[in-house]
């Protein structure tokens, strides 16, 4: 009984000191339970399962800081929570793929952002352990944080090749291109053979209507890598100026983690 009290009291204390995160989290709660009950009449178990999913992400980042005796920012969990609803709510139940063209390119963008944003706290935490013996420099931490971010986006495109060659997902979406060069097509296979105008392309003797040449996912991919790169360069210009100016308030203290305080009670929303 005493521990079930002492459970709801740090509840309410932690409500107090973090209403709006605490709102948030509740509010995309229940919409995504709302979804989750109309999948179940509906028969639609696979985004059922996506909505379990979800739920469970909601609460990821707050048990990994309990583990690791960290203090996650609000800032940085309301971002977090946005984007797991965003990709998998909007996104893949409620069709916002389809539906909005610059969606996946807007949430790969966010997506870079925020793993520059974990790579770069991973190595402050390091710089800040006492029991470190070493300290790396603000441009470094800053290449640190972009090539983390590369790296997962680049892991995530993996992925995503292999769930369309393995399963057919089509993860990696087509684009309709109307030009390309191929040594294929050269002749003696060493000279590019040039396509400026592609209007038109049939596939095994069957006249689809695509107005050029069907790529099978390379656009996709290179336009991803290249938002993915383009978030982590904006994280890393905020985390450079985050350890250059430590004695001035910056944006990046809102985004990056630090060692939790043992006396003080977290402050991240629980199931």
């Amino acid at each position: 009984m005493d521990k079930k009290k002492g459970a709801f009291a740090r509840m309410k204390e932690q409500f107090r000191e973090n209403p709006g995160t605490w709102a948030l989290y509740g509010i995309l709660r229940l919409i995504v339970i709302l979804v989750a009950v109309r999948c179940a009449f509906a028969h639609r178990w696979e985004q059922l399962f996506l909505c379990v999913v979800v739920l469970i992400l909601f609460v990821l980042p707050s048990i990994l800081a309990r583990r690791l005796k960290i203090e996650l920012p609000s800032t940085m969990e309301r971002i977090i929570m946005l984007f797991v609803f965003a990709s998998e709510i909007l996104g893949e139940i409620g069709g916002y793929y389809q539906v909005f063209p610059w969606w996946d390119t807007m949430l790969h963008t966010l997506w870079g952002f925020l793993c520059a944003a974990i790579g770069f706290s991973l190595v402050d935490l390091l710089n800040r352990d006492p029991n470190i013996k070493f300290s790396l420099s603000p441009i470094f931490c800053a290449l640190v944080a972009v090539c983390f971010s590369m790296t997962v986006g680049v892991l995530w495109e993996f992925f995503e090749f292999a769930m369309d060659r393995l399963f057919a997902f089509d993860m990696q979406k087509d684009t309709i291109v109307t030009s390309f060069s191929s040594v294929v097509l050269g002749g003696d296979g060493t000279r590019p053979f040039n396509l400026p105008e592609i209007t038109s392309s049939t596939i095994n003797g069957v006249d689809y209507g695509l107005p050029g040449y069907l790529d099978i996912g390379l656009f996709d991919t290179m336009s991803d890598l290249l938002v993915n790169f383009i978030g982590a360069v904006v994280f890393s210009v905020f985390g450079y100026q985050y350890i250059k100016y430590q004695d001035r308030k910056t944006f990046a203290q809102n985004l990056i983690p630090r060692m939790a305080d043992p006396d003080e009670p977290e402050q991240t929303p629980e199931s």
